[in-house]
């Protein structure tokens, strides 16, 4: 298993100053990634006031300070972005990293603020079709060849979009959704790994054993390929003491978590504030028998 570092690209994590020390403090005490949410104003009321940051500038700061860690977001809304800006930013993070970008993408939200604040589509199920369209024009964008395509969405004529990404044939591909919706989980099982959330477990809480159990499975079965490496990746708040944060985090990677992503809790205030991350980071990821 490897161990992340989850945090907003607003409140204090809008400073890229402040995102270089999170991710330079990170590498240093032993994580292996550090994530960033992708919002232009997340949920309107909640965020009044709060800066935001690009988090391709904030990722950008974090990769000329590191030089181990996973470095990506968690997670863009395909659908709200230009799938030709996004795979060149994307390549171009790539390349300035070394080869350690993850890309996570899903669906985005709060749909109305994010999206309807824009004056965008609002339909679920017409930004699910920008998606499923976007990733396959992204992984052709990113090998470097000449791109044609047109598409219910999107169109490329003779277009190629170099340098191609360092990883070969791409980044891995995350894919977040809620379980047990099952159709975002069928969308993950088509590329590298699921990033879920669950009903009984929203952002910052870890998801019961008997659930991420029954996920792994259907991810399983709805794969084509069960030979090449997947990840899965959850996530919440571990225990500092060590034998605690073995008795949470041990059973889900027995349970097929391939990540465990720290993240606070999403009904506090925490999780985008400087002091309390530093502090987790510091005492270093959850240690496993």
């Amino acid at each position: 298993m490897r161990f992340s570092i989850n945090i907003p690209n607003f409140g204090d994590f809008a400073d890229a100053h402040t995102v270089i020390r999170v991710a330079k403090a990170a590498e240093d005490a032993g994580w292996d990634g550090l994530f960033f949410w992708d919002h232009v104003v997340h949920s309107k009321e909640r965020r009044r006031g709060q800066p935001f940051g690009d988090p391709w500038m904030l990722m950008t700061a974090a990769a000329l300070a590191t030089s181990r860690i996973k470095l990506g977001p968690l997670v863009t809304p395909i659908a709200r972005r230009r799938p030709e800006q996004l795979a060149r930013q994307v390549a171009t993070l790539d390349g300035l990293s070394g080869g350690r970008v993850i890309f996570g993408a899903g669906l985005g939200g709060p749909i109305d603020d994010e999206f309807g604040s824009f004056g965008d589509e609002t339909d679920p199920k017409v930004l699910a079709s920008r998606l499923d369209e976007g990733l396959d024009l992204l992984a052709a964008y990113w090998s470097g060849e000449r791109v044609n395509h047109a598409g219910e969405h999107y169109r490329a004529d003779d277009v190629e979009l170099l340098p191609a990404t360092v990883q070969r044939p791409r980044p891995p591909v995350w894919i977040a959704g809620y379980w047990p919706r099952k159709a975002p989980m069928r969308r993950a099982a088509r590329w590298d790994g699921a990033v879920p959330l669950f009903k009984s477990a929203n952002h910052g809480e870890a998801p019961p054993v008997d659930e991420l159990r029954d996920l792994v499975a259907f991810i399983n079965g709805e794969r084509k390929d069960g030979s090449t490496p997947y990840d899965v990746i959850v996530g919440g708040i571990s225990p500092a003491d060590p034998a605690r944060s073995r008795a949470l985090v041990e059973p889900l990677a027995e349970a097929g978590a391939t990540w465990w992503d720290e993240r606070q809790l999403i009904t506090g205030t925490d999780f985008y504030r400087l002091d309390p991350i530093l502090r987790r980071i510091e005492q270093g990821p959850p240690s496993l028998g």
